[in-house]
């Protein structure tokens, strides 16, 4: 699963547009607990490891965060997240790993006809919420 949001034409789109940030969690968000569902363990907390960017930008993200989790989303209902800040210089092995997927799948929606092969090796892995598209491309 991926949530990618191409800014400036967001920007264009919207009067008013909202945080594009804030438009990729909720979706991100959203999708994560429809798959935890066909799982059949939304019951169980999950947490979501974020690398903190500054104390600016991490509280506005806990606030939207927890505004989404606390039922501003779609269905309306909460959702069983908990939210974990991690350090740059933790060198989380998961935020590590998620950076290196997430360059292809931004470079797949940037260009989408020029040759990606990091993207085609991870394409088959990721969650598509029933979809036959990986990446969002609006």
């Amino acid at each position: 699963m991926s949530v990618v949001i191409k800014k400036e034409a967001y920007r264009a789109r919207y009067h008013e547009p909202t945080n594009p940030y804030h438009i990729a969690l909720r979706y991100g968000l959203e999708r994560l607990f429809y798959f935890l569902r066909q799982q059949h363990a939304e019951q169980y907390t999950t947490h979501i490891v974020v690398e903190q960017r500054g104390k600016v930008e991490d509280n506005e993200l806990e606030l939207e965060f927890y505004r989404v989790c606390d039922g501003d989303n779609y269905d309306k209902q909460k959702l069983p997240f908990n939210l974990v800040f991690a350090d740059k210089q933790s060198h989380s092995t998961g935020l590590q790993l998620a950076d290196l997927i997430a360059r292809p799948i931004g470079l797949k929606t940037l260009k989408p006809e020029q040759p990606n092969r990091a993207f085609t090796i991870i394409e088959e892995k990721l969650y598509k919420n029933g979809k036959n598209s990986a990446v969002g491309y609006g």
